[in-house]
């Protein structure tokens, strides 16, 4: 298990280093904490600042429609959960949000350096002492504990939650039906047959599915299956 404090290049299929932490719904071991279920980790540069404000009260407003796909929220920046603490209330207060998810107190980088979270590129995005806060760092993580997406934005640009949530129906549908989505997908648009699905097992997969080019298939998802009342 990768310890706090180690500063690692992490790649897609990696396995979320694990840490122990403090938040604002107590500590966790962040294993443990995912459990059995998808995690979207999310770092902002710092608490009372207008961009993160609107970060977090969109993220809350957002919750319950990551909960209904089985996803956990949690968010981190480099500042204490004291702090954390009172700014949630402005959160709620701007934005008319109720946030709920825990927000990790990371004062000294020590989660930030595991996920190579620490801004390199923006002078101005320093504490008192100069040294470095969090870019916008959004990582996917599936209950297996393995990274499946990993997004990292500037201090000064606000993130799209609808795109967050988007990568997640996109991960779930493809590990669900052996399929890939194409660009600008939404739920409910047709999909791309995988590659590794041959014509004669897509023939029972997806009995409408259409062969564009050989090296591209789409189709409908089937329908799902309801049972009777």
């Amino acid at each position: 298990m990768a310890s706090a404090g180690e500063r690692q290049t992490l790649r897609l299929g990696n396995t979320a280093p694990n840490f122990d932490a403090e938040t604002t719904a107590g500590p966790i071991n962040f294993h443990e904490f995912i459990g059995d279920n998808w995690v979207v980790l999310f770092s902002h540069p710092e608490d009372y600042t207008p961009v993160c404000t609107t970060e977090l009260g969109a993220f809350a407003k957002l919750e319950p429609e990551f909960t209904r796909r089985g996803v956990k929220l949690i968010g981190l920046s480099a500042n204490t959960i004291e702090s954390h603490g009172g700014w949630i209330k402005d959160i709620n207060e701007i934005s008319g949000s109720n946030l709920k998810f825990p927000i990790i107190g990371d004062k000294q980088r020590q989660v930030a350096l595991l996920y190579d979270m620490l801004d390199e590129q923006d002078a101005t995005n320093v504490d008192e002492k100069g040294i470095a806060f969090t870019i916008r760092s959004v990582f996917i993580i599936d209950p297996k504990k393995t990274i499946r997406l990993i997004m990292s934005y500037p201090a000064s640009t606000g993130r799209n939650t609808a795109e967050v949530l988007r990568v997640v129906d996109s991960l779930q549908t493809g590990d669900k039906h052996r399929v890939t989505t194409p660009i600008n997908w939404v739920p409910g648009d047709d999909v791309i047959v995988h590659p590794a699905v041959k014509n004669d097992e897509a023939k029972t997969l997806f009995p409408d599915f259409k062969i564009i080019k050989p090296y591209l298939r789409t189709t409908p998802l089937p329908k799902e299956k309801t049972s009777a009342a």
